[in-house]
C-alpha cells in the first residue's frame, strides 16, 4: 500500500506550478507553494520543541492555510487532532487538553476566547490567517516567529525546490491522525488512526474513482471531518487536482455561484443538498399536466428526463462526472428519480472509525437503496442468523479500521468483537451480490412490547416527504409512538400554527395509511424551532426523549 504523502510528493512534484488550494475568492497556493509552506512549519515546530508522535491540534474554518497545516503536522510525524468549530471554547479547551496537543492552529478571535491555563501541555498557538504565532510558553518562539523567513532560507538558500520534497512516512500502524466526534461529555472520544487507515482509503479512491489532473474539485464540507478530509481535501491533492474552499456553509446562491464558476469534475456531499435541489425544483415541474401526460410516452419520457439530468448537472457548473452522497440515506422517492433521469451519483457508506469508507460502488453499477459494496481491503458482516434477509449489525475488519479511541481502552475493548471485528452500531442487510442496506442505528431502534423492532429511520424518510416537513425523527414515548417535526415554513408567505397543525393531522393519517399496524404513528409533534444539533449537524435525538 503506498502512503497517502508518497502520492502528495509525486502529485506536487508532477505539479509544481499548477494551483492546489484556493480560498474561493480568495488565496491561491500552487502546488510548490503548498511544499514551500510545509518546510517554513516545519521549521517552526521544530523551535517550538515539537517532536515527532506529538500531537497538534487545529481548529478552524476550511481554508487552503488549514489544509496546509494538516499536511505539515503528517509529514512532520506528529499526529494531527481536527476539531470541529462548532465547539464552544470551553469544550475545545478540554478536547486540546484530552489530546495532548502541544501546538494549536486557530483562528486569532478563537484563541481570544481561549484560557490557555487549561491547556498544559500546549507549547505555542499559530494563527491560521497568516501562520503568526500570537502565543508561545516561556516565549519560546519570540524572535523566531517574525524571523521565519530569514530561517527558511538558511535552510534552503536556493529556495525550495520540488526534488527536496522528501518526508520520513512512519510505519504503517503508526498513528497519523486523532478525530474526535464529540467533546461535550466528560469522556470525549478520540479516534486514533494510522497511517495505513488513511492510506488504504486513499489509494481505494485513486485507483477507482480516478481524477485528471486538471480536475477541480469544490470543497464544502468540515475539514475536521474524516469525509471531508479524506475525500475533499487528501484524495483530490493526491491526484493533482486544484481544491477550492468555500469557508463557512456557505448559502445555497453562493454554493450556486461557485459550481458555476469552479465546474467542478466531482461533487462529495449529503444528502440535502441533492434533496433540496429535486424537491423544490424538479419534482413540482414534473407534476405539471403537460409534462406529467409526456412521461407516459416512453420515447417522450427518456427526451423529458435527458433534459432534466442536464439542467441538474448545469445547475452543478456543467463538468460533473461523479456524485457521492454519504452521512446519510437518500429519500426513497428521490433516489427513485435520481436513477430515472441517470444522474451519476452513488450512496457510500462509512463512518469516522473507517477513515471513513467502509462501502462504495460506481454510479452506474449502483443498487438503488443500498449503500454500496464493501471497499478494498475490508470485510463487512452481518451479525444474524440469516445475513441477506434477518437485519442484524453491521460489524468490519481490515485495513480501514482505526487503531482504537485515544486514552479510553475500555471503549476501545467494547468497539470489537472477540474475533476481531468492530461493530458500527448500524443496522442492516447485505444481499448476495455484496450490496449493503442499512436500516437504521441500533440505538435509535425500538422495540415494542410485542417483539416487533421498528426502526425509526424508515418512518422519517416517509414523512419527510409529505407536505411542510422538513427534517423529523420518530421516537416513542410511554409504549407509543410520536413523530417531531420541524415544519419547512415559507417566511415569505408562512402558515400560521394552527393552519400547520391542520396539515400535520393530514400527513399523519397519510403516514399511517403506508405503515404495518405495530409502527402506527400516534401523533405529530411540531417544533417551534429547528432541532438541537451537534457540531456535526447531527440530530441530538437524546434531547427528544
Amino acid at each position: 500500500m503506498i502512503h497517502y504523502l508518497t502520492r502528495f510528493t509525486e502529485a506536487a512534484q508532477n505539479n509544481w506550478h499548477k494551483p492546489a488550494v484556493c480560498d474561493y475568492r480568495g488565496d491561491t497556493f500552487l502546488y510548490a507553494d503548498v511544499a514551500t509552506h510545509i518546510a517554513k512549519l516545519h521549521i517552526l515546530f521544530e523551535n517550538a520543541g515539537v517532536k515527532q508522535g506529538d500531537k497538534v491540534a487545529i481548529c478552524a474554518n476550511n481554508t487552503a492555510r488549514w489544509a496546509i497545516s494538516y499536511l505539515a503536522i503528517v509529514s512532520y510525524r506528529a499526529v494531527a487532532v481536527p476539531i470541529l468549530t462548532g465547539f464552544t471554547p470551553g469544550n475545545l479547551q478540554k478536547l486540546v487538553a484530552h489530546s495532548d496537543s502541544v501546538v494549536l492552529f486557530t483562528e486569532q478571535k478563537t484563541w481570544e476566547a481561549m484560557d490557555v491555563e487549561q491547556m498544559p501541555d500546549l507549547l505555542a498557538t499559530i494563527c491560521i490567517e497568516n501562520f503568526s504565532c500570537p502565543w508561545s510558553r516561556n516565549d519560546i518562539l519570540k524572535d523566531v516567529a517574525p524571523n521565519i523567513q530569514q530561517l527558511f532560507r538558511d535552510k534552503y538558500p536556493q529556495g525550495m525546490k520540488r526534488t527536496l520534497i522528501k518526508y520520513d512516512l512512519g510505519e504503517p500502524d503508526e498513528l497519523n491522525t486523532i478525530s474526535y466526534t464529540s467533546g461535550t461529555t466528560s469522556s470525549p472520544k478520540g479516534i486514533m488512526l494510522s497511517n495505513k487507515n488513511i492510506s488504504s482509503n486513499i489509494t481505494f479512491g485513486v485507483n477507482r474513482i480516478q481524477m485528471p489532473r486538471d480536475s477541480r474539485i469544490v470543497s464544502m464540507l468540515p475539514l475536521a471531518h474524516l469525509y471531508g478530509l479524506a475525500f475533499e481535501f487528501i484524495y483530490p491533492i493526491c491526484s493533482g487536482a486544484t481544491i477550492y474552499f468555500l469557508g463557512k456553509t456557505p448559502s445555497p446562491s453562493l454554493l450556486m455561484q461557485a459550481f458555476a464558476d469552479v465546474h467542478p469534475y466531482m461533487l462529495i456531499t449529503v444528502p440535502l443538498v441533492l434533496e433540496k435541489i429535486m424537491r423544490n425544483k424538479v419534482m413540482p415541474a414534473l407534476e405539471k399536466p403537460l409534462l406529467k401526460a409526456g412521461l407516459k410516452i416512453p420515447g417522450l419520457r427518456q427526451l423529458i428526463y435527458s433534459k432534466i439530468r442536464n439542467q441538474v448537472l448545469g445547475a452543478f457548473g456543467g463538468n460533473m462526472k461523479h456524485i457521492i452522497i454519504g452521512g446519510a440515506a437518500i429519500s426513497g422517492p428521490i433516489e427513485v428519480l435520481l436513477k430515472q433521469i441517470r444522474l451519476p451519483y452513488t450512496v457510500g457508506y462509512g463512518m469516522t472509525e473507517c477513515a471513513p469508507l467502509i462501502g462504495y460502488e460506481d454510479w452506474y453499477d449502483f443498487a438503488i437503496r443500498s449503500c454500496g459494496k464493501p471497499v478494498d481491503g475490508m470485510e463487512v458482516r452481518i451479525d444474524s442468523s440469516d445475513p441477506q434477509n434477518v437485519v442484524g449489525e453491521i460489524q468490519v475488519c481490515g485495513d480501514n479500521v482505526m487503531l482504537g479511541y485515544y486514552k479510553q481502552p475500555e471503549a476501545t475493548r467494547a468497539a470489537f468483537t472477540d474475533d476481531g471485528f468492530m461493530r458500527t452500531g448500524d443496522l442492516g442487510v447485505i444481499d448476495k451480490y455484496g450490496n449493503i442496506y442499512i436500516k437504521g442505528r441500533s440505538k435509535n431502534m425500538i422495540l415494542t412490547s410485542n417483539g416487533q423492532n421498528i426502526y425509526p429511520e424508515e418512518i422519517e424518510e416517509q414523512l419527510n416527504m409529505m407536505p411542510h416537513v422538513r427534517e423529523s425523527i420518530i421516537i416513542e414515548r410511554k409504549n407509543h409512538i410520536v413523530a417531531i417535526v420541524a415544519t419547512d415554513n415559507d417566511d415569505s408567505n408562512p402558515l400560521s400554527l394552527t393552519q400547520l397543525k391542520t396539515i400535520m393531522k393530514s400527513n399523519l393519517i397519510m403516514l399511517n395509511q403506508k405503515l404495518p399496524s405495530y409502527s402506527q404513528v400516534a401523533d405529530i409533534e411540531i417544533l417551534e424551532d429547528d432541532f438541537e444539533r451537534t457540531p456535526k449537524n447531527s440530530i441530538k435525538r437524546f434531547m427528544y426523549k
